[in-house]
């Protein structure tokens, strides 16, 4: 008899923060290490030191690399991990360069509070420094997709190809002779570049996401949305302004915008992509082509149709430049990077069209402006929202319920549990009562901190 012991430190009960440490008796490993966002008391829990013996942590298996997924790898090292950091070699490419932008952001941000005293902190830190981002970065190893990859003598692991940005993957973790399946976050079945997701065959325990586990994405015909709305800001001589998540939904709005324009269907408005961590990921598409849609060819076609913004600088020109235009700037949520220059400037303006295109957590500026905010808190200092915003939700990179549930439909056995992570405690509990309806399974939804001990 084996004894397993799950740690549930991110994630659970919340879509934030994706952390599932498991002790065995041959490998204590940790399948993804992310930051929590959003809501102030989930930021707080990011400066908590972790509720387990760090330098015990033989292994980190990365699903994908979105911050949530990946951010507190830095801190994770500075409490005292000393192991390996393993995923696919695109995941590892985009978590390098979130890690490397993230820790920028941080040190600019402490500074600015400093300077400007708008920080409760004194003096405020950044959560993680660039410096600490590369002592991570080092202990990167990359493995190939669809190969067991053994571990020790009685586990071993395989990447399994998953949609919902470059690179991502579910996890099959196969320990004496049970399989664990980590869904990480799925994607869409039909992504404009990229693959339907595979799916799982078997799972004995089964982690997954449910982010969307309570919505249909809406059957929304995005191209017409998108011209009529920029239509609007030509009339208008105004600014669409797109806070983008700069992995995948950044490029899949390039994408769209550039099928739109080569089909005559927008004019030659100016569209400037102001992003630099979203421009170092286009460098990710070129470098792993087997992992997309796109030729080379339609790759360096469509880069062309855009103005990548890169210095600070080139923000403020655009900002002043008085022609209608279209702007995608980082971040997603509205949590930080260059949007949040662009709405100091522009968001008072009745002229000006903020457009979200996909999931906005609890306590981020998006879900403020989604709910209907009359200002915003920016710098440290409250701006009005004259601003019309829109909502395009069917662009979003993670499947919803109905999708979600296809991709588990393959599996043969019945799973000893199912577990509900990544998700809204309203969605957690409505996918939870669709997954018993539907298969009848034994499902679970762990509190954050739990411990689940489980007999093999």
């Amino acid at each position: 008899m084996n004894k397993i012991k799950i740690h549930f430190l991110g994630a659970s009960g919340t879509v934030t923060g994706s952390k599932f440490y498991l002790e065995t008796p041959e490998l204590n490993l940790m399948v993804d290490c992310g930051m929590f966002q959003g809501l102030k008391e989930l930021r707080q829990l990011n400066w908590k030191p972790l509720p387990i013996d760090v330098s015990k942590v033989d292994l980190v298996v990365l699903t994908h690399g979105h911050l949530d997924h990946t951010g507190y790898l830095p801190r994770l090292v500075k409490e005292g991990f000393k192991g390996t950091i393993v995923g696919t070699a695109p995941t590892l490419a985009i978590t390098r360069i979130i890690l490397l932008d993230s820790a920028k952001i941080h040190e600019e941000e402490a500074e600015r509070a400093n300077k400007e005293g708008y920080s409760k902190h004194r003096p405020a830190l950044p959560f993680y420094t660039v410096k600490e981002a590369e002592q991570a970065i080092a202990l990167f190893k990359y493995e190939e997709r669809d190969q067991w990859i053994p571990l020790t003598e009685h586990i071993r692991l395989k990447f399994r190809y998953n949609g919902h940005i470059i690179g991502a993957t579910f996890i099959e973790l196969e320990i004496y002779g049970k399989t664990f399946v980590f869904s990480g976050d799925v994607g869409r079945q039909d992504d404009p570049l990229l693959e339907a997701p595979e799916r799982p065959k078997w799972a004995d325990y089964l982690f997954v996401e449910s982010t969307y586990g309570n919505k249909r994405h809406p059957q929304e015909d995005v191209g017409k949305i998108l011209v009529e709305l920029i239509n609007e800001t030509l009339d208008q001589r105004g600014n669409l302004i797109i806070p983008s998540f700069a992995v995948e939904r950044l490029q899949s709005l390039m994408y769209t915008l550039w099928q739109l324009y080569k089909k005559n269907r927008i004019p030659n408005i100016p569209i400037f992509v102001d992003s630099p961590m979203g421009s170092n990921v286009l460098s990710v598409f070129e470098r792993f082509p087997d992992w997309h849609k796109l030729s080379p060819k339609e790759y360096r076609a469509m880069f062309d149709r855009f103005n990548i913004i890169s210095s600070y600088a080139d923000t403020w020109k655009t900002i002043d430049d008085p022609r209608p235009k279209i702007v995608i700037a980082g971040s997603g949520m509205v949590t930080g990077g260059r949007v949040l220059t662009y709405l100091k400037q522009l968001i008072d303006r009745d002229s000006t069209t903020v457009l979200l295109v996909g999931y906005q957590a609890e306590g981020t500026r998006g879900r403020q402006l989604l709910e209907g905010a009359s200002e915003l808190k920016l710098f440290g200092k409250y701006y009005p929202v004259n601003a019309k915003i829109k909502h395009l939700e069917s662009l979003s990179a993670h499947a919803d319920q109905h999708e979600l549930l296809q991709w588990m439909q393959d599996i043969r056995n019945i799973p000893e549990t199912v577990f509900l992570v990544h998700g809204e405690p309203t969605a957690l509990d409505a996918f939870r009562v669709k997954i018993t309806d539907v298969h009848g399974w034994h499902v679970q939804v762990p509190k954050y901190n739990e411990v689940r001990e489980l007999i093999l």
